[in-house]
């Protein structure tokens, strides 16, 4: 589990929304405590900043045409609602990393995800490729 990625390690946060029940004092510590973990985890040359991303948004998928959903939806109400970039060597370190996030106090969660230079497609073509070539 602790293969190196030269590339790092995308932390998606997840939310179900459920910051609505804090009262303001609780949510306005948890963003500080949250802000100082990402400040921390930057100084150490750990993370670069991430995205927060809006509610709204659209799918856009395709069989025999082109359909746009008015969407994203989410499975189980999980919703991805910011991402955090880690320049970390190893998926070990990126879990030890989000296992640290004071945001996990409430149940919330934080996908990690290696960030890859090649895209799944050309990575299977590639593979393909392979299996076609005559054996030399």
């Amino acid at each position: 589990m602790s293969a190196p990625n030269r590339n790092g390690y995308l932390l998606l946060s997840r939310t179900d929304e459920w910051y609505q029940q804090l009262s303001h004092a609780e949510l306005q510590k948890l963003i500080a405590d949250n802000k100082a973990w990402v400040g921390r985890l930057m100084a150490e040359g750990k993370a670069r900043p991430g995205v927060a991303l809006a509610r709204e948004g659209a799918t856009v998928f395709a069989y025999n045409k082109r359909v746009i959903l008015d969407g994203p939806y989410a499975e189980s109400k999980e919703a991805i609602c910011g991402t955090l970039v880690l320049d970390v060597a190893t998926l070990d370190e990126a879990i030890a990393i989000a296992k640290a996030c004071p945001s996990l106090r409430h149940n919330s969660a934080l996908e990690i995800r290696p960030i890859s230079d090649e895209c799944p497609l050309e990575a299977c073509a590639r593979e393909k490729e392979k299996q076609l070539a005559p054996a030399a």
